[in-house]
């Protein structure tokens, strides 16, 4: 790997995030909460692959910079993960196997069920926690009832 500024790696401009790591984290954070509050199957596991997604874009824009010169072909994230952060290798791999599914998942057809969205939830919750560990931050879970709030129905009387 080699670095323009200490600790960063160069890579392909095309391949890297154009938001800050704080924000790409809050984002993440955000739409894991969408994913948990969402009522559609296929929607709760797009959105929780999503946030991954966005955990990895907060490593890349820590972690590396873009090379001068030509922008290059695209990468996908989760390979451009495991060159500044290899230590997340395991994680990369994991979510680049559902990339597809996801991909299905936000067109609408039905590829999961509730069991693999719940499982991909509780899985991103732990990539966040791990990726907010890896740079030295807190982390910052969202918090419980900060999502879409479901209408409130009166109690019935009777």
């Amino acid at each position: 790997m080699r670095a323009g500024a200490p600790g960063r790696a160069l890579l392909p401009a095309a391949g890297l995030p154009r938001r800050s790591r704080d924000e790409l984290l809050a984002a993440a954070w955000r739409g894991l909460g969408e994913a948990e509050y969402a009522t559609r199957i296929p929607q709760r596991y797009a959105l929780a692959h999503l946030a991954a997604l966005r955990a990895a874009a907060a490593v890349l824009a820590d972690r590396a910079q873009p090379r001068p010169g030509r922008r290059g072909r695209p990468l996908s994230a989760w390979r451009l993960l495991v060159r500044v952060a290899p230590e997340l290798g395991e994680w990369a791999d994991f979510f680049a196997a559902g990339a597809g599914r996801r991909a299905a998942a936000e067109a609408g057809l039905n590829v999961v069920g509730r069991r693999e969205a719940d499982d991909l939830i509780r899985q991103v919750h732990l990539f966040l926690g791990a990726v907010e560990s890896m740079l030295g931050l807190p982390s910052q879970p969202a918090l419980a009832g900060g999502g879409p709030m479901a209408p409130v129905r009166p109690a019935r009387r009777g």
